[in-house]
């Protein structure tokens, strides 16, 4: 079965979104030739290995603490805060307590 992508217009309930998947509620969105928008869930002390994209990204946090780190600076995204970081950025996440993030990827082309 295919994965469910939003369509344009769609509203989503970003609490929500995934449920439709058993055991793993992080999902995309939305992916275009031009940009990715993901939910993704972390549990209490789960790490987001340090990784990079090539293009710019932004990390909106929606429910819970995630500690970012990057450029050598850890900061505690909060709900209704966002961060973002310019392309090649290495960065890592790790969850203070279950949370619920929502990234967006613009790609370089």
């Amino acid at each position: 079965m295919a994965t469910h992508h939003a369509a344009e217009n769609e509203v989503v309930d970003l609490e929500t979104w995934a449920n439709d998947i058993p055991t793993e509620k992080s999902k995309v969105i939305a992916r275009l030739d031009e940009m990715e928008i993901a939910r993704i869930v972390l549990n209490a002390g789960e790490v987001f290995p340090e990784h990079q994209v090539t293009g710019p990204v932004t990390v909106h946090c929606i429910k819970g603490e995630t500690d970012f780190t990057s450029m050598g600076i850890t900061q505690t995204l909060s709900p209704g805060q966002m961060l973002y970081l310019k392309p090649n950025q290495p960065h890592s996440l790790q969850a203070v307590s279950d949370s619920v993030l929502v990234l967006t990827i613009i790609f370089k082309r």
